[in-house]
């Protein structure tokens, strides 16, 4: 009896050995997604990706709605308090100086958008790629990112 036990250990350990070898000789994509795991245009027909698409795109554009409400908020309240501050006496700005580091700041800003970074060339060269390939999910998403907002 215990020799069968061992004998069934040992076959097991053999297929759990196999597999993890076979797992190693796949691309990860095909362990996580299958074998038929591919571009979104190849797996689903155009109605699913415009679905998915205008779904994810609504769940995005209602955040961004509500986060940049939040932002907005947050930053308009902070400096209507400094200038109540400013105004009551509690602060003093010095407004030649920030008016020199403003300048300063656009004058940087200027000599440094006549090149770009070549990162930000291949992010938009994959971009592009990307919606290219994926054209009608884009679509469904920009379209239901608009409503996210509106709503």
């Amino acid at each position: 009896m215990a020799n069968r036990n061992k004998d069934v250990e040992e076959e097991i350990y053999d297929k759990v050995v196999d597999l993890t070898e076979y797992a190693k000789r796949q691309r990860w994509w095909n362990r996580l997604f299958g074998k038929n795991s591919g571009p979104v245009a190849e797996k689903y027909s155009v109605a699913t990706q415009i679905a998915l698409g205008g779904v994810s795109g609504w769940c995005a554009g209602y955040l961004f709605q509500k986060v940049g409400k939040v932002a907005a908020t947050a930053v308009g309240g902070g400096l209507l308090l400094l200038q109540i501050a400013n105004n009551s006496g509690y602060i003093q700005v010095d407004w030649k100086r920030v008016e020199k580091d403003v300048n300063k700041a656009k004058k940087q800003l200027q000599k440094g958008t006549n090149r770009s970074a070549p990162e930000l060339n291949t992010f938009v060269e994959r971009s592009k790629e990307f919606l290219k390939k994926n054209a009608v999910v884009t679509s469904g998403f920009v379209g239901g990112f608009l409503l996210g907002l509106a709503s």
